[in-house]
């Protein structure tokens, strides 16, 4: 089996799939807040528990590890766990992996490895031209061509980051669960932080995909990220919500490179 890890400067998700299925079934899957401190041996507790619980033994029944980070320390974790746990070499996206898509960024080492995950495992599914909008710690848009090319992108404060930053620095202002107003026009402070988080990045999403299409023509878009499900409903732009794109398209370059 294999194990594709993505991990993200909030949170790090974890999935496995079966070995030589050619169904891509994603057999089970974890969230994990990031920590950046954690050692080797601690994720390898964690891991081994994770799989505990679905049934499978990690030394007896891994053969691979592939790895999305754009956390340096838990990528380093990442590999020494695996060299002394398991005896694996991890696929770590990177520089020198093949991923089966040209990246026309000016600089091609600047693009995160979720990014081209995403696009590759989106370019997979639905083909191109498609848009990948990640709601992660910062909201991305991933551009990928009809031909198959990583053309490049947006990047913005995500979600949550806007509103710690709000909250920081507006003393009056309190945290709000994210739920949908009652109206657009907000009759209490609560409900005007629901409707411009809520209507407002929904109207950004769709204003940004909108000005991509304008380049590129008519494309697919998917959503993915931890809060995908949250903002997707109400744009008019977001096609489909894939929340395990990243590590569907880990997958298929751990295929490339195995």
């Amino acid at each position: 089996m294999l194990l594709a890890i993505d991990v993200g400067n909030t949170q790090t998700v974890i999935g496995l799939y079966k070995s030589g299925d050619e169904s891509h079934q994603l057999l089970d899957h974890w969230r994990i807040a990031t920590n950046a401190v954690r050692t080797s041996d601690e994720l390898a507790l964690m891991f081994s528990e994770f799989l505990l619980t679905a049934g499978h033994d990690w030394r007896a029944d891994l053969s691979g590890v592939a790895i999305s980070s754009g956390v340096p320390s838990v990528t380093f974790e990442l590999r020494r766990m695996c060299e002394r746990y398991l005896d694996i070499e991890p696929v770590v996206l990177g520089t020198g992996v093949k991923t089966g898509m040209p990246v026309l960024y000016d600089n091609p080492k600047e693009v995160g490895a979720d990014r081209i995950a995403n696009a590759v495992g989106a370019f997979d599914l639905y083909g191109g031209p498609t848009i990948v909008v990640d709601f992660g710690t910062a909201t991305t848009f991933d551009v990928i061509s009809g031909a198959g090319e990583y053309l490049g992108g947006a990047i913005i404060p995500g979600i949550e980051i806007s509103l710690d930053a709000l909250f920081g620095r507006a003393a009056a202002l309190r945290r709000v669960e994210l739920v949908e107003p009652r109206s657009v026009i907000g009759k209490t402070t609560v409900e005007s932080i629901q409707s411009g988080v809520i209507y407002g990045y929904s109207a950004m999403i769709d204003g940004m995909c909108d000005r991509i299409e304008e380049v590129i023509g008519e494309a697919t878009v998917i959503a993915t990220g931890g809060l995908g499900d949250l903002i997707s409903p109400y744009t008019e732009s977001i096609e489909h919500v894939e929340p395990w794109v990243t590590l569907h398209g880990l997958r298929l370059i751990w295929e490339k490179n195995r």
